[in-house]
């Protein structure tokens, strides 16, 4: 009987740990930064010409509920983005929640997925507003950090 049950807990860890690596990785292939015209802007990056599907933004205070932000339901975009933070192209057909600016105390996470067998990833960042108030003219802020444009853009063609 304890031998049946140990081999079944070897199974199911064995399984859980093959299952595990068939979860999208998160990398930082988006990215958001300050125009001239002072207003946030979202960078999307995806690997190559990879289609990419339900890119969103996501803003809560710490653990609470999503309180602004939008959200995509297509599954077949392309090609690299910038856009106003809170306006995504019309053609995407966003659904907006809550107020549309940057909203003090709120966490945000960006993001788009890339699903397909073996090679599936998350295109992600998350900043507060006080992220985006410290970033000086020409940075985007990715990865956790502030960065020039054109250090974001090597990160995330490396992060392919």
């Amino acid at each position: 009987m304890r031998r049946r049950f140990i081999g079944g807990v070897a199974l199911v860890g064995g399984a859980v740990g093959l299952l595990s690596g068939c979860t999208a990785v998160d990398l930082p292939l988006a990215g958001v930064r300050v125009g001239a015209n002072g207003a946030p802007y979202a960078l999307l990056r995806p690997c190559g010409d990879e289609d990419y599907r339900t890119p969103g933004l996501d803003g809560s205070i710490g653990e609470g509920p999503v309180t602004t932000g939008w959200l995509v339901k297509k599954t077949k975009l392309s090609g690299d983005a910038d856009f106003p933070l809170f306006s995504p192209p019309a053609a995407w057909g966003a659904r907006h929640r809550g107020t549309q600016r940057l909203l003090p105390k709120h966490h945000y996470t960006l993001s788009f997925g890339h699903y397909v067998t073996g090679d599936s990833y998350n295109g992600i960042v998350t900043f507060t507003a006080a992220d985006l108030d410290a970033l000086t003219s020409g940075q985007v802020w990715a990865d956790g950090r502030a960065m020039s444009l054109r250090d974001f853009e090597e990160l995330a063609e490396d992060s392919c």
